[in-house]
């Protein structure tokens, strides 16, 4: 199910100009606080009217100012998922997951209503009320909820910013089940990079209201140009490999395109397929082949691309085998290395740089 929007929507002064496609699968809305995120599918749920503009969702048109179509929001067929789970307290767990089919094209049947709780375990939490759940618990009924309207779009506003650390480390696995067995198109929204990296298909950066770069994930995470639009803490390419080896020595072993990579231990078989992100700031380049380090891990690559920045810092774009890399480097590296584009270089990354966090199955 695709999502076409270009609309204008004007909050007391801040203005919102969104253009955006989105497709199937996971579409993941980033920036920081007050770019935009939360406004945009605001209105794409219909609680926003924009002032001007489009919004199309697969063949029905929700929203079009020219030819004054504004679909109700409980017409427009999309779950929502709000950053503090909103159910309703007087009701149960079971009673808040029914009250989804009063808007649902037709009702879940009762096996898919089971398989959905089986799914995201709250089986036990049925007879309960929202005041004895657990942030954790909240979402995953709010999640349920969603649902099981049987939305042809689900949209997820920050629903792990409320929470703990290891709350977020309860849920994500959910979120991650359903992107990969359900095909349901979702818009998440979010401003932490690690559930980029689990979840993300397609990634949006929005700035001062304006989509700024959109595209594949690793497409936009990869193009040393967005290096500030995304943030120098947060900038690093997506890289996809396979598990190759687990060691006694509590490292694992991951088979990229061209070359291993030796990371911390990682949860998962040998054979799975992952996805990691690793960061420009933990990438340094070498002219030679490194010998007598501590790193495990050196790459040869070819440099794509060298973007210099306004201040001392430069973006430099790898490519090794398939896969692409960013590297961060001063311009006095640059100058006194003589880099330049179409070079060979080894790019060395320490184990530690991977911590698990930054690892998703594929």
């Amino acid at each position: 199910m695709s999502l076409r929007l270009d609309f204008k929507l004007n909050l007391d002064g801040f203005v919102l100009d969104a253009q955006m496609n989105a497709g199937a699968g996971t579409t993941v809305l980033f920036g920081h606080s007050g770019s935009g995120k939360t406004s945009l599918i605001n209105a794409v749920a219909g609680i926003s009217t924009p002032q001007s503009g489009r919004i199309v969702l697969g063949d029905r048109v929700l929203f079009d100012a020219a030819r004054k179509i504004n679909v109700p929001m409980h017409q427009r067929r999309i779950g929502y998922v709000f950053q503090d789970a909103r159910l309703f307290p007087h009701l149960s767990v079971s009673q808040n997951l029914d009250f989804a089919g009063r808007y649902a094209k037709e009702p879940s049947k009762p096996y898919e209503r089971e398989h959905l709780i089986e799914i995201l375990g709250i089986g036990p939490l049925l007879a309960r009320r929202p005041a004895a759940l657990s942030g954790g618990e909240k979402q995953r009924v709010a999640l349920g909820r969603a649902l099981l309207s049987k939305p042809e779009l689900l949209l997820l506003d920050e629903p792990l910013a409320a929470l703990d650390q290891a709350r977020k480390q309860e849920i994500l696995p959910y979120f991650e089940k359903l992107r990969a067995q359900n095909g349901l198109a979702m818009i998440y929204v979010t401003h932490d990079m690690s559930e980029i990296v689990r979840l993300a298909d397609h990634l949006v950066v929005l700035r001062d209201g304006q989509c700024v770069a959109q595209g594949l994930a690793e497409d936009v995470l990869a193009n040393p140009a967005n290096i500030k639009l995304i943030g120098v803490q947060d900038a690093g390419a997506l890289v996809r490999g396979v598990i190759h080896e687990h060691c006694d020595d509590g490292l694992s072993t991951i088979r990229l395109s061209s070359a291993m990579l030796t990371v911390p231990r990682v949860h998962g078989p040998v054979g799975q397929h992952v996805r990691m992100r690793l960061r420009a700031q933990d990438v340094i380049l070498s002219l030679t082949a490194p010998q007598g380090l501590s790193s495990q891990n050196a790459i040869e690559a070819q440099i794509t691309k060298i973007l210099k920045g306004r201040g001392p810092g430069v973006a430099v774009g790898l490519r090794a085998g398939s896969d692409r890399l960013i590297a961060r480097i001063t311009a006095r590296a640059l100058d006194q290395m003589q880099l330049k584009e179409g070079q060979k270089i080894w790019a060395i990354v320490k184990a530690n740089a991977v911590p698990p966090a930054a690892i998703a199955g594929g």
